[in-house]
């Protein structure tokens, strides 16, 4: 999880078309969870939201790589697999929201790391992000199906 930075890193650069304003959020907020909640408090990994997350993340990254492989192997992607990588964000998007968001708020405190940084205020200032984010992320998404979707029908 920690080697997404690059996807910020390649942005920034320009070897990928991806916007940085997109592509931030998205991985900082993975970064966060992964790291600061996921890896710090191990009594989270029970919790049945880390399940509906990790499902969410992972049917989004095997389209995704799946997609991207295809494209880069054979110089095309089949049509049902464009639909799938320009359409599952509308269920997987909710779904992985909504459990990250609920996931900040299943720590029980104080805890082991309570001591000098307030996590709790950090995971509020994180969820202030989610309110514009999260829409911001949703219209980009509908945006690109949009035009990807259109390009594969003129084609």
């Amino acid at each position: 999880m920690a080697l997404l930075v690059a996807q910020i890193l390649h942005g920034l650069v320009g070897l990928v078309r991806s916007p940085v304003s997109a592509t931030l959020p998205q991985i900082g907020s993975r970064l966060f969870l992964t790291w600061g909640i996921l890896w710090s408090f191990p009594e989270t990994h029970s919790h049945i939201l880390v399940t509906s997350l990790v499902i969410s993340w992972s049917i989004t990254e095997i389209i995704r790589y799946s997609f991207f492989g295809m494209k880069e192997a054979f110089g095309f992607a089949p049509s049902w697999l464009l639909w799938l990588r320009y359409s599952t964000f509308m269920v997987l998007y909710p779904t992985g929201i909504s459990s990250e968001a609920s996931e900040k708020y299943c720590l029980r405190m104080p805890n082991k790391w309570n001591f000098s940084f307030d996590f709790f205020y950090a995971s509020i200032l994180s969820l202030a992000v989610y309110v514009p984010g999260s829409p911001h992320m949703f219209t980009y998404m509908l945006a690109q199906r949009k035009k990807a979707l259109a390009k594969a029908k003129a084609a």
